[in-house]
């Protein structure tokens, strides 16, 4: 299964294959309100909606370049944002070409082996492990200028679901330096609080995958008075995924609301986009909101039912 460039319909189903059903067994006690003594055991069988979490590689002009652990849905999206917040664009026209291709034991891997490992063992393996994990090939033409710059700093990454930096080698790569892209002088009002809860309520009513597993993170913005939200198992990934939804569309936004704690690097991302104000259901860290002040980046955060925390000016 397969999906190509923008001039093609994406044949992966975007609204299907995030959640599958598996039997489960419920144990639980039945409360009895008149003694606390007496507990009843009860055992319920049932199948579950579980999050799907897939492994997701990012070839770029033919380089294995990242794999990711992301949730198989707006997989452009995130391959547009990743590359943007990884600083490995600077605009979307960079972006030449997409392919995306599911993997499954019946696949041609041959075509997508790399040619430093022996292809035969590696064959082996790959159709091994595809028989317990979902895995998706992202092939991606950067311009030839950009993919020569991507040379000098390339490397492998090996990305976890909750750590949006695992793989990276060096203080030189978790630590980048955001000073081109400080918004000294740069102005947007502080969101009011009704707009915030206003977001939040339509978030909760929209996030359907969340709703059935429980288990995905989501990005959202409101966009013309429309609510644009796009949901994963990671929090960074989730972000990728609206921040290449904006770059294809070429839109400004005012906020964006994340359904997660504010961690360092998804502030790097927000400040890379040059987005006014990000906003978390529950805290920042203390890293972001230092790091969100200096590049004025807007933070806020414990928004809940009737309220919010705004941790910068």
């Amino acid at each position: 299964m397969t999906a190509s460039n923008k001039n093609n319909a994406v044949t992966i189903d975007e609204n299907k294959g995030l959640a599958r059903q598996h039997p489960t067994e419920r144990v639980s006690y039945i409360a009895e309100p008149r003694t606390q003594y007496a507990k009843q055991l009860q055992v319920q069988h049932a199948t579950e909606s579980l999050a799907v979490e897939a492994a997701i590689a990012l070839v770029i002009n033919g380089i294995h370049y990242a794999v990711l652990m992301a949730s198989p849905s707006d997989l452009e999206y995130l391959a547009l944002g990743f590359l943007y917040s990884e600083g490995l664009i600077q605009h979307s026209g960079e972006l030449l070409d997409w392919k995306i291709t599911h993997l499954t034991p019946e696949s041609n891997l041959t075509v997508f082996i790399d040619q430093r490992f022996d292809k035969s063992s590696t064959l082996q393996m790959l159709e091994h492990q595809l028989q317990d994990y979902e895995a998706y090939i992202v092939e991606l033409t950067l311009s030839q200028r950009r993919h020569q710059q991507i040379q000098f700093q390339r490397r492998q990454l090996s990305g976890r679901t909750g750590c949006g930096m695992c793989g990276m080698t060096g203080l030189s790569q978790a630590l980048p330096d955001l000073s081109a892209y400080h918004r000294e002088g740069a102005t947007c009002s502080k969101p009011s609080l009704d707009t915030l809860l206003e977001i939040r309520e339509q978030i909760f009513n929209a996030q359907q995958t969340h709703q059935l597993t429980g288990a995905v993170h989501a990005a959202a913005t409101l966009y013309k008075g429309q609510l644009k939200l796009f949901e994963d198992v990671g929090r960074h990934n989730a972000l990728d995924k609206l921040i290449g939804w904006q770059l294809r569309h070429k839109l400004q936004l005012d906020l964006v609301v994340m359904t997660s704690r504010l961690s360092i690097e998804l502030v790097q991302k927000a400040i890379r986009c040059r987005l006014p104000w990000l906003v978390g259901i529950s805290a920042p860290t203390s890293t972001a909101v230092k790091v969100g002040q200096r590049y004025g980046l807007g933070l806020a955060g414990f928004l809940r039912e009737n309220r919010v925390t705004f941790y910068t000016d």
